[in-house]
């Protein structure tokens, strides 16, 4: 009887030693990236062999793990299709993955805004849930989590889009993949990793932040609170770290409105998350984010919050392979953060990866920004980047438009457009110095490109 259970014994010990276990989010539904060499890891039989089989393929893959069970290995995708299967053998236990598609990957992040969905009872979203059955679309909704220090794994699966797994999703996210499928015919995986009233802070590693004195004071001014964590990094390492790796087209991201108290540093703190997902990911993917919305934020009137994070977030665009999309005009109340016309967003988003990934023939597919300005006499002229074709006045007059001397006393401008540049000047400034577009928390500015993009709001000066 000894004999029989240490035999027994043993053989569960093998088994033990000889399973597999995959990350999470390689799982049924999931999508990989098309024409790549995606990576794929898991954990098997410590020095063991593991024999990685994709259907697509007539190769198989083999790998070694190592001393701590981990193996990696690369798998070479073809052009979009399925649906696939991946099968992983390790000893003599076997795991298959199934209804695989190869298509585009992208990471949706950030705070509420991102997050907001049918959940929250927005309208949009609503509407289109009983539409929402498209087995082309896969959604991958990342947890509400955090952690302080980073984790390999999350608790989430893909699920292909239906009416009930897009209830609750992102409906940026959604909206995002929707035109992307619809445009490019290939399959689309969207995850969504975000988390309302979070800051940027949250987000980023800890030795980014650790390393800067200013980025680690401003990180300290976040308190705790109910509902969600309050310390740095803490959102990278459970929400975004277990990702790094799951290769991606690139990454959307909307968020600013938690750091509008500490704006001042959100410059150097958004370019440097940036810059630590790419590093983490070992990829100089594109990262397209939203400019924040029109808000009553209860600003001094020396002191407009709103309107300086959103000037940061314009600075952001020196970082290489991003955009901005602008969405002044895209605000029924300036007293509810929460916008909901997420659809227009969603549009703008995915507008500018159809033209800056996918090769669409498109002009002024981006809000122009503020360039560089001259002063000729009594007129300041103002360059936008971003723009080829004409501005437009939807109105009137242009609102939100200032015009001031070196006494720094704003007052109403008058103005002139030429092609692509503004002219603006008052009878009342006689030696001008500086012009504010839209510079305030709640200016909703009525001036666009022709293809009817609003201007990013801007000053001139530095005062």
């Amino acid at each position: 009887m000894k004999y029989i259970l240490l035999f027994f014994a043993m053989l569960a010990s093998t088994a033990s030693f000889a399973q597999i276990n995959l990350p999470s989010f390689f799982s049924d539904n999931m999508v990989l990236q098309r024409n790549a060499e995606v990576n794929f890891w898991g954990w098997g039989n410590r020095g063991g062999q593991v024999l990685i089989i994709p259907s697509w393929s007539k190769d198989s893959i083999k790998v070694k793990a190592t001393g701590y069970a981990r193996f990696d290995a690369k798998l070479k995708t073809p052009e979009a299709g399925g649906p696939y299967e991946i099968t992983v053998i390790s000893g003599r236990n076997r795991r298959t993955i199934k209804n695989i598609l190869i298509g585009e990957v992208w990471l949706c992040s950030g705070q509420s805004n991102m997050q907001w969905s049918s959940y929250n009872k927005l309208q949009e979203m609503i509407d289109e849930l009983p539409n929402a059955n498209n087995p082309k679309i896969r959604l991958l909704q990342v947890s509400n989590i955090a952690s302080a220090s980073p984790q390999d794994n999350i608790y989430d699966s893909w699920k292909e889009c239906t009416s009930e797994t897009a209830n609750g999703f992102s409906a940026i996210g959604y909206f995002i993949a929707k035109q992307l499928s619809r445009e490019l015919n290939v399959p689309v995986g969207i995850i969504n990793s975000s988390w309302g009233g979070t800051p940027a802070e949250f987000w980023t590693p800890a030795k980014y932040i650790e390393k800067d004195q200013e980025l680690l004071n401003n990180a300290k001014v976040h308190k705790p609170s109910t509902g969600k964590p309050h310390e740095y990094a803490t959102l990278w390492n459970a929400m975004i770290h277990p990702l790094a790796g799951y290769n991606i087209a690139g990454a959307f991201w909307y968020q600013g409105e938690t750091n509008v108290g500490t704006y001042s540093g959100y410059n150097k703190l958004f370019s440097t998350m940036i810059k630590s997902w790419r590093e983490a990911w070992k990829s100089d993917f594109p990262f397209y984010y939203v400019q924040i919305a029109p808000y009553d934020y209860k600003s001094p009137a020396n002191e407009q919050k709103g309107a300086f994070l959103r000037e940061q977030q314009a600075k952001t665009l020196n970082v290489s392979k991003t955009a901005m999309a602008v969405i002044t005009d895209l605000v029924p109340d300036v007293k509810n953060i929460h916008p909901t016309r997420k659809k227009e967003v969603a549009q703008r988003l995915a507008n500018i990866a159809l033209t800056e990934v996918y090769g669409k023939n498109a002009t002024d597919y981006k809000s122009p920004v503020y360039k560089n300005h001259k002063i000729e006499g009594n007129k300041i002229i103002i360059d936008f980047d971003y723009l080829e074709g004409k501005l437009q006045v939807k109105g009137k007059e242009i609102t939100d438009l200032f015009i001031a001397d070196d006494s720094k006393n704003f007052v109403p401008a008058s103005y002139k457009i030429d092609k692509n540049k503004l002219i603006v000047f008052s009878k009342d400034v006689k030696k001008p110095v500086a012009v504010r577009f839209g510079f305030t928390d709640i200016s909703m500015p009525n001036l666009f490109n022709d293809k009817g993009l609003p201007v990013s709001p801007f000053r001139t000066d530095s005062w």
